[in-house]
């Protein structure tokens, strides 16, 4: 068994420079005030209020949005986070929690 490649400049192996990325995206719906998704993102990710806004802007907008990038395991539990966090109380036609999905990230899209 091969030991992995340990880069001097940053003491990171090669394997763990190559562990694949994952966005989870919040998926737009009509059941979900602004202000829920500001609330949710701000509880569940610690966004500032601003960069919060923005994401509610976007999914509103363009029908989703990126709420993190990170690995499988941390995107799957922020997915599932998303999913737990309830129905919208300013929302009488509020359900349940808004939808998120994990997608890959496509090497080079930076």
């Amino acid at each position: 068994m091969a030991s992995p490649t340990i880069t001097p400049q940053t003491g990171t192996s090669e394997s763990e420079r190559l562990l694949p990325l994952y966005h989870v995206v919040l998926l737009d719906d009509d059941e979900h005030t602004y202000d829920y998704v500001v609330e949710m993102l701000g509880a569940l990710f610690f966004l500032p209020l601003e960069t919060a806004y923005q994401h509610a802007v976007e999914v509103d907008t363009r029908g989703r949005t990126i709420v993190i990038t990170c690995e499988l395991p941390q995107a799957e539990f922020a997915r599932d986070q998303i999913h737990g966090y309830g129905a919208d109380p300013r929302m009488a036609t509020s359900k349940g929690s808004m939808k998120a999905v994990i997608q890959p990230v496509q090497p080079g899209s930076g």
